[in-house]
């Protein structure tokens, strides 16, 4: 299984039926989790206020024909036929489709983006597109800058609302399973009981996740099963005791007739109805741990049926008993018999259904951080066999602290679910608008096929969306405030980093500043490696002349590190170094560009360091055969002439060492061998975004027995950068890092002093640093203040 690079299916089994029916199964304590659990409180929120049930059973059927309808158009026809095919190397979420987008056209807003970041083997395109017939919709969005913008905010609002969302669900979903015990006690009882009870299983909920999914995962899927059996036998029982005549309700008849007789109040009810959908989004944004057939057999076969038939069997219960008119809810339907282990099981359900929530929250803040659009926070991953487990102490215990004043604050499913309705219809309004355009811009389809898919579906979302609206002093003032909070922290330091990065690249050095500094101007070189890192691709940042100003002396070997993220999921090891020179080979600087995607784990500093020793070792060796051997084209030949005064290309380096007796045959496939070779004739010190033209084929050979005096003088040349190399590894590593304070310019905006000033600066200082992020050991530790005035 490739579980390193998050796909828990290995793609040479999908055909298996066995291994598809075992992804199946074990998606459902992952995916289905907080779907399966809806409806605990559906019908009651629906029947909260805004309307009754009554003798004609009009308003019960009408809702019933609307949750059947609901259920089929949303997540069965819309997720399970449509999005779940906008994957992005089997990566599913808000993330995904805009990381689809951005390789598609060139909107994407990342700093430091080069052209070989298109030659990653992950870096798919789903049809390239065609030189002569360019979309009208992409040259739109590509050329105007506002749009690219307006994409941005599109995507973080998603993020906000499914961080939000994994406040709501845990709340609405344990505290509906506990509202099970006013069946069984007194009003008096029930009133001081059911909150407490909540709370106290939401801490031990939120307490639990630093141990991590995959120590209590393994009766999450029996758990649902059993629970998924359990609704529907129930549903069968109650069909069939109460009222067999309940499936003419499914005819879009009946919703008509609702929307007639109840008119405003109808529509208003909708925010309750909607609530059979929530979890939706999950079987999307879990798409990488399993495979498109698997959830599609999963849903298709035994979520859809088993839901259809527990909304039934309620539908039917209360059809035949309107004496329950101020207490409509799911244990009315339930025979005393079994009462009791029923909510036990939905208690359950519904710890399972928070926790795949939950789970997908850490996820996509990890991916907001990774695409420089959150502050930093630590993450611990909590499984090393499976990808993508992780655990974020600080927001876990924010979202606990939130999670537990908001059931104590509302006390009610109503406001609840009004809150949660909200926010789950904001996260699919913006998956309908992204794929509208993946459709357009990635599956090179007709702008009239993506304008009907965004009217039919947008349209119903509208609907329901509305509805939730007219909710907002009820509940659903929540997501909104906590949306438009969460979205000022990411825009203000999504900006500032923009800005930052602007700067660098202004006011950085030139090589020849780095190549003049020497003994004759009282520069000393110093036993070591010094790794500077910076956000720059090329040239000489501008915090190091700083360092050197400040302390004259700087390592015998100097690495500039640029650790950047690629919109794509995962980067392959064999692709992820792109190493190359900074001036002659005697100088001994080097430039090394460590690429990541959004889903990958990033390496702690002790792995990283000799991973970097390994790639450079492997680059100078390749470099001096590649020398030695001058096989490569020309146009390599001229750009080596005046390598004195600029940067060398950039190589690739894969995971295997470099072997000095091999013959290579390079086709621009870096992750099939031992050593890559690079995309990109040269570093330009303007982001690179102009597309890859016709790939290079390169062959050349070598050989043990070189001939003449300069094999004789390029092994000793080689041996000695080597040994170098080994001598500065064994002095011992320093880690140069920026020390940064941002500040406005002058004559800026009151509203841009504010945002920079004060909003950024509070969070980086309250925030992980990098040296933090890194683990880097303070003994090892150089920082370098800067300011920056943006």
């Amino acid at each position: 299984m490739d579980l390193e690079h998050g796909n828990c299916w290995d793609t040479d089994k999908k055909g298996s039926w066995k291994t598809v029916l075992v992804l199946a199964y074990q998606s459902l304590g992952v995916v289905y989790g907080d779907l399966s659990i809806s409806p605990l409180y559906v019908y009651r929120s629906t029947f909260a206020e805004d309307i009754q049930h009554s003798e004609t059973n009009e308003e019960i059927y009408g809702v019933l024909s609307f949750v059947f309808w609901t259920l089929t158009i949303v997540p069965l026809f819309k997720y399970v036929f449509v999005v779940l095919r906008a994957d992005d190397n089997g990566e599913g979420g808000t993330f995904a489709l805009y990381s689809l987008i951005c390789r598609h056209a060139k909107v994407s807003l990342l700093p430091n983006r080069q052209v070989a970041d298109e030659a990653l083997s992950t870096y798919l395109l789903e049809h390239p597109p065609e030189k002569k017939k360019q979309s009208k919709v992409k040259l739109l969005l590509e050329k105007h800058s506002a749009l690219h913008t307006a994409l941005l905010i599109l995507v973080l609002v998603g993020t906000c609302m499914v961080i939000g969302d994994g406040l709501l669900t845990p709340a609405i979903s344990v505290f509906s399973a506990v509202s099970g015990l006013e069946l069984s006690m007194t009003k008096a009882h029930h009133q001081y009981a059911v909150v407490p009870i909540t709370c106290f299983i939401l801490v031990c909920l939120f307490a639990l996740q630093h141990y991590g999914t995959h120590r209590v995962g393994f009766f999450f899927a029996p758990v649902v099963l059993i629970w998924l059996l359990c609704i529907s036998t129930l549903g069968i029982y109650n069909i069939i005791q109460w009222n067999p005549h309940v499936y003419q309700a499914l005819s879009p008849y009946y919703m008509f007739k609702f929307l007639e007789k109840t008119r405003k109040s109808g529509w208003m009810s909708l925010g309750g109805i909607l609530l059979c959908i929530t979890g939706s989004e999950a079987m999307f944004a879990d798409l990488g741990h399993f495979s498109y057939t698997a959830i599609q057999i999963a849903f298709t076969f035994l979520v859809y049926p088993a839901l259809i038939l527990a909304y039934m069997g309620q539908a039917a219960y209360l059809s035949q008993h309107h004496t329950t008119t101020n207490n409509i809810g799911f244990y009315d339907s339930v025979p005393e018999s079994v009462r009791w282990p029923v909510l036990i099981i939905a208690i359950l359900a519904s710890v399972v259904g928070s926790q795949a929530i939950i789970s997908g929250t850490f996820s996509i803040i990890n991916q907001s951080q990774s695409l420089g659009c959150f502050p930093k926070v630590k993450v611990v991953h909590t499984s090393d066999k499976i990808h993508g487990q992780i655990y974020i102490p600080e927001i876990n215990w924010a979202l606990m602290i939130l999670c537990v004043a908001v059931t104590i604050g509302f006390r009610d499913i109503k406001h609840l679910g009004n809150a949660s309705g909200l926010a789950v219809m904001t996260v699919m309004l913006v998956t309908t608008c992204l794929t509208s355009l993946v459709i357009v811009l990635c599956w090179n389809k007709t702008p009239l096929l993506a304008l009907s898919f965004l009217i039919f579906f947008g349209s119903v979302e509208l609907l329901y969306f509305s509805a939730s609206l007219t909710k907002f002093r009820e509940g659903a003032w929540l997501p909104i405030l906590l949306a438009l909070f969460l979205m000022t922290i990411m825009f203000v330091w999504h900006y500032a980093t923009i800005k930052k990065y602007e700067y660098d690249l202004h006011n950085k050095v030139s090589l020849e500043w780095l190549l003049a500094l020497g003994p004759s101007l009282g520069i000393a070189r110093v036993p070591g490696i010094g790794l500077v890192f910076t956000d720059l691709t090329s040239g000489i940042p501008a915090n190091f002349s700083r360092f050197v100003t400040n302390l004259p002396a700087f390592h015998r070997i100097l690495v500039f590190v640029c650790i950047k993220s690629v919109p794509v999921p995962f980067v392959p090891p064999a692709e992820r170094y792109l190493v190359g020179r900074v001036g002659p080979a005697a100088h001994r600087s080097y430039r090394c560009i460590v690429r990541y995607g959004y889903r990958d784990n990033h390496q702690d500093v002790d792995s990283f360091e000799s991973e970097l020793v390994k790639k450079l070792a492997d680059f100078i060796s390749y470099d001096w055969y590649r020398k030695q051997r001058g096989n490569s084209s020309s146009e390599d030949d001229a750009s080596r002439s005046n390598e004195s005064t600029s940067e060398r290309r950039l190589a690739v380096i894969g995971t295997v060492a470099f072997a000095g007796a091999s013959a290579y045959e390079e086709t621009m496939q870096p992750a099939s061998g031992s050593v890559g070779f690079q995309t990109v004739d040269s570093i330009t010190d303007v982001i690179e975004m102009e597309p890859l033209g016709e790939k290079k084929r390169v062959r050349f050979a070598i050989d043990d027995d070189f001939e003449g005096d300069s094999q004789a003088e390029t092994e000793a040349l080689l041996h000695e950068e080597l040994e170098d190399l080994v001598a500065a590894q064994q002095s011992g590593t320093a880690f140069i890092l920026g020390h940064s304070h941002v500040r406005a310019k002058q004559g800026s905006s009151l509203l841009k002093r504010l945002a920079i000033n004060y909003g950024y600066n509070f969070l980086r200082r309250n925030c992980r640093g990098a040296d933090v992020a890194l683990k880097v050991p303070p003994v090892s530790l150089l920082e370098v203040g800067m300011v920056y005035v943006v």
